[in-house]
């Protein structure tokens, strides 16, 4: 049963399941998304990241041999400041990680091929616009470029 079942099931109210909700047992519930994927540490052990990945200078290189999930159609990860996915026409995307309402990390959704926060549900397009709400600004979008050999992915600002 969820909290927030369990909390109803006592007769309680709806502003005192919201207090419940946004207090937590963790102080969590309103703070933070348990689904937020983590960013990776580039250059962190032979992770096969290197360059600048955080600030305005974005410019970096993913070694895909390395970094397999981006070898998957729909597999996507979260790099510096940015995520990176393969879309579903095969070409590679990158945008700002942070959704433009919260700054909440968003994901890649392979079925409808665009990019959602887990928190709000706020709904980007590959080119980083929105799509719905609550968020209303876009997401920076970066440039790809994959090497002759597909196993080195350039992304810039």
């Amino acid at each position: 049963m969820k909290r927030g079942e369990f909390l109803r099931s006592l007769g309680l109210s709806t502003s005192t399941l919201m207090a419940f909700y946004c207090i937590g047992t963790t102080m969590t519930a309103c703070g933070s998304s348990e689904n937020e994927p983590e960013p990776v540490d580039p250059g962190g052990g032979g992770n096969g990241i290197s360059g600048t990945t955080t600030g305005n200078s974005i410019n970096f290189t993913v070694d895909l041999t390395k970094v397999t999930k981006l070898k998957t159609v729909g597999g996507f990860e979260i790099i510096g400041d940015t995520i990176v996915a393969l879309a579903s026409g095969g070409g590679y995307v990158a945008l700002a990680r942070r959704c433009t309402h919260e700054g909440f990390n968003i994901q890649y959704r392979l079925t409808q091929n665009d990019f959602q926060c887990p928190n709000h549900l706020s709904e980007f397009s590959t080119t980083g616009a929105v799509e719905q709400g609550p968020a209303t600004a876009a997401l920076k979008a970066f440039k790809t470029a994959l090497s002759a050999d597909g196993n080195t992915l350039t992304v810039t600002a």
